[in-house]
């Protein structure tokens, strides 16, 4: 079984640090991670811009196919649909889950603000690449 840290993956992948995406857990069955408000993620009305949800759900679900997919494979979004049920005015908390693995994974990710209430709920395609060598 394939093991990552929060390290590893802000090697891999420097959006990650770049957004603040936190990780609290990086299992096959759950990667649970932390975006803090910040007025510079946030749009009118003070909550997150959708971009940066969408960005921490991404990183989210890209760990955790990876952690479901093949050994030595990369994983690629081809397919994310976002709903936006409430706004984020708060720091918010990602869980992604694996609902189909193999080459194409399927994860759900569930958003939900400090105080527990469902912001977005994302679904996203992964499929594994296999990296070119440079």
């Amino acid at each position: 079984m394939l093991t990552i840290d929060a390290e590893e993956v802000y090697a891999l992948a420097p959006y990650a640090k770049t957004l603040g995406v936190v990780f609290d857990e990086i299992t096959p069955a759950a990667v649970r991670a932390t975006l803090a408000h910040d007025v510079s993620l946030s749009t009118v009305g003070g909550g997150l811009h959708g971009g940066a949800l969408m960005g921490l759900a991404d990183v989210c679900a890209a760990v955790c196919a990876a952690l479901n997919g093949p050994p030595g494979a990369a994983p690629a979004t081809v397919e994310s649909t976002t709903h936006f049920l409430s706004p984020a005015r708060t720091s918010v908390v990602a869980t992604a889950s694996p609902l189909r693995t193999g080459r194409n994974t399927v994860v759900e990710v569930d958003i939900h603000d400090a105080g527990g209430e469902l912001c977005a709920k994302v679904t996203q395609v992964v499929t594994a690449v296999t990296p070119r060598s440079s």
